[in-house]
């Protein structure tokens, strides 16, 4: 906690977020489930993706670390089946800003057919079930920008 993630890990094991839809300068909300309250963990804009000199050598064997450079960050995916790294700008990882429940029940995004979806399992603010917020969703722009909000109104780290 109070860190910035220099880098995320995409990748084609389900294990892993696919972020094949992100693109340098996009915004992407880290979000976590306790208890039915979903929190904005972090905020990060893409820089990159792929290798870069930061990553460090490439495994030689499948007991070598896939990232070597990011090894703080492994837990987020290095290690996973193809996983590719993402370099982001963040902000400091925390467990405190709450997405209140009226912001969650008009959470929606956009599919790649321009279909809008809400969250499902809402229940009086609460997120009774995490299985419809699991995966990579382009956010429509109301609901990016409430997550903006959130963030940018969160007490300093």
């Amino acid at each position: 906690m109070g860190t910035r993630p220099p880098v995320a890990f995409s990748g084609v094991h389900s294990s892993l977020p696919a972020w094949s839809g992100a693109r340098a300068g996009d915004e992407v909300y880290a979000l976590h489930v306790n208890r039915c309250v979903v929190q904005v963990v972090s905020r990060m804009r893409v820089i990159d993706i792929g290798r870069r000199g930061c990553c460090g050598t490439s495994a030689a064997t499948w007991q070598d670390p896939a990232f070597p450079g990011h090894d703080d960050w492994a837990m987020l995916g290095a290690d996973g089946c193809g996983a590719a790294a993402v370099h982001v700008d963040a902000t400091p990882v925390r467990f405190d800003m709450a997405i209140p429940g009226d912001l969650l029940s008009r959470l929606a995004w956009r599919n790649r057919r321009g279909q809008t979806r809400n969250l499902k399992h809402v229940v009086d603010g609460r997120l009774e079930r995490s299985i419809s917020l699991q995966g990579f969703y382009r956010l429509t722009s109301e609901s990016a920008d409430g997550l903006a909000e959130i963030v940018a109104n969160a007490a300093p780290f």
